[in-house]
């Protein structure tokens, strides 16, 4: 059974400062792409970070330069660090996995930013 559970979610004030974490099992986790997506009220999910098996990363365009996507094969976890948060970043954060055409997702994580 494959489980992605994220947390470290939360309330933050704008310019703050929070990181993500995901934790997978049921997968092999060094051979997926891992990946960071959010969705906001009344909005598509949108890709925020992936880093893959090579340790490539992508980036949203709102997010290049604030957010820093890492993974840590050891211990089956991707981590999102975001800073600089602003109100736009209000969302929903899913994490997800992705290998050979298939795509498994997180429950997501609640991230509210601020004042």
């Amino acid at each position: 059974q494959v489980q992605l559970v994220e947390s470290g979610g939360g309330l933050v004030q704008p310019g703050g400062s929070l990181k993500l974490s995901c934790l997978a099992s049921g997968i092999i986790f060094s051979f997926n792409d891992m990946g960071w997506y959010r969705q906001a009220p009344g909005k598509e999910r949108e890709l925020v970070a992936v880093v893959t098996t090579g340790l490539s990363t992508n980036y949203g365009d709102s997010v290049k330069g604030r957010f820093t996507i890492s993974r840590d094969n050891a211990k089956n976890t991707v981590y999102l660090q975001m800073n600089s948060l602003k109100p736009e970043d209000t969302a929903v954060y899913y994490c997800s996995a992705h290998f050979n055409g298939v795509r498994y997702w997180g429950q997501g994580t609640q991230v509210t930013v601020s004042p």
